[in-house]
């Protein structure tokens, strides 16, 4: 049973809320609250969560020891923790708060925790294991590793790392499994339908996509109806005949790395039997392998080519997309997953390790030792060489993170090139090209070891006459 006697400077921590908090969003990014789900926020403070999930159609509620000390707690499918460790200085009862959500949740308990890399953010003296600010209030800062293990340590459950200082919990393996192939393998989109007729140009497209019929449970509940009339050896011969044998034979490859990747990922995190993964992936190794048992040892096998260097050299190299320097290799998010399948891989175990940001452009993977890190360019779009906003990196050795801020710098890192990072057919990727021809011609590479940062920039562009006006470059004027 948790104290409600908590000290009343805890709440002036309480933060008034007009939007859903980033725990929050990230949870129903990842679709661990959907409409109709019950969630109770634990430590709901002035109760910002609850009133927007109430809005959203969940069946929300608040308990907090000072703002709604009242709330009947009852199990609910999702609990969130939301910065509540953070607040607690006697370390008994702020475990006791985390056994006592984890005893509430019925399917996923979501905690999230602020991290030692907003220290620079609160000022105040040490007390316990944390700080005692100048408003009487504490602060307790975690490691992002820490935290996931302190999570695990408290609930006996291996969890799973969200994103920075945002864990997952979950009561039931199948759960946990299905949101690992949920990260791994994107949802299929199925085509609006409005007749038997579209329904069944839907499903030709999602075979063509997928490389195998669905079952019925996997369509969506519309399509369902419309294609439940027609005569089941009737629709296949129609989906035979009418889809595209190459585009089927794609799908069908990519639909097999995506398993292996999801299988690898899973040893990665704890592998479970059969009948515990989720049933999309149950049908896809049905139908691209021999049985589990095979899938799994080629799953392994790609587990373990992820520590040759030179293989992942290899791959780096042989890549359609991204950029290699001597040190590293650079991708665009978008073109993330047209990476080859170990290097997918490579970035999803750090993601899954430590939390893929919420905020990132260009993903970096280092040649040697398992370095990953996910670089922010907030303006890549807009602006022709973007500039660095903030870094996260892990490494899958230690797991061992590390946060940089470029906020308030003069002089920031930014890129050139941008067409290097993207897909060939990017429809970006044209528009980079020409400028970065333009830009080479002028002269403005000449000192390569000049131009990385802002000031250096600045000065070659002077150097050579030039400026830019969006992705156009311009001779300067006097």
């Amino acid at each position: 049973m948790v104290h409600q006697d908590w000290s009343s400077d805890r709440r002036l921590t309480a933060i008034g809320r007009n939007r859903l908090s980033v725990p929050a969003r990230q949870a129903i990014a990842d679709k661990q609250i959907l409409p109709g789900d019950s969630v109770l926020d634990f430590g709901c403070g002035r109760g910002g969560d609850v009133r927007a999930l109430q809005e959203m159609g969940c069946e929300a509620t608040g308990w907090d020891p000072f703002y709604e000390p009242n709330t009947h707690l009852d199990r609910s499918h999702v609990v969130l923790l939301t910065y509540i460790l953070n607040v607690i200085e006697d370390p008994e009862e702020r475990r006791r708060a985390l056994e006592r959500a984890w005893e509430l949740a019925g399917t996923v308990l979501i905690v999230s925790a602020r991290l030692t890399w907003e220290r620079s953010k609160v000022t105040g003296s040490n007390f316990n294991d944390g700080l005692l600010t100048s408003r009487g209030t504490f602060q307790r800062l975690f490691e992002a590793r820490e935290l996931r293990s302190y999570v695990e340590d408290v609930t006996g459950i291996r969890a799973v790392s969200a994103s920075p200082g945002i864990i997952y919990t979950f009561k039931d393996e199948r759960a946990r499994l299905g949101y690992l192939a949920q990260r791994v393998i994107s949802d299929e989109q199925w085509l609006a339908s409005g007749d038997t007729m579209s329904a069944i140009a839907a499903l030709i497209d999602y075979v063509e996509r997928r490389g195998r019929l669905p079952q019925l449970e996997e369509m969506p509940l519309s399509i369902a109806q419309l294609l439940a009339h027609p005569r089941q050896s009737e629709i296949r011969r129609l989906v035979r005949d009418s889809a595209a044998h190459d585009k089927v034979s794609h799908g069908a490859k990519r639909t097999t790395l995506n398993t292996l990747l999801f299988l690898a990922v899973e040893l990665f995190h704890g592998r479970g039997p059969f009948s515990s993964l989720p049933s999309s992936a149950q049908l896809d190794i049905r139908a691209f392998f021999s049985s589990y048992k095979e899938a799994c040892w080629r799953a392994d096998r790609l587990l373990f080519k992820l520590r040759d260097d030179a293989y992942i050299r290899g791959a780096m190299n042989a890549s359609a997309v991204g950029k290699v320097t001597p040190t590293a290799f650079y991708v665009h998010r978008r073109a993330l997953e047209q990476m080859p399948t170990v290097l997918r891989l490579y970035e999803h175990c750090a993601s899954i390790a430590a939390g893929r940001p919420q905020s990132w452009t260009v993903a970096k993977l280092r040649h040697q030792g398992r370095l990953v890190s996910w670089l922010d360019y907030p303006d890549f779009d807009s602006d022709p060489h973007p500039r660095l906003l903030s870094s996260y990196q892990v490494d899958l050795g230690t797991l061992e993170t590390e946060h940089q801020s470029h906020h308030d710098s003069d002089d920031r890192p930014l890129l050139h090139r941008k067409q290097e990072f993207l897909h060939p057919e990017d429809p970006d990727a044209a528009r980079y090209l020409r400028l970065s021809r333009l830009e080479t011609q002028a002269g403005l590479y000449d000192n390569p070891h000049l131009i990385g940062s802002e000031s250096g920039w600045a000065q070659e562009l002077a150097r050579c006459g030039r400026a830019l006006r969006g992705h156009r470059l311009v001779r300067a004027r006097d």
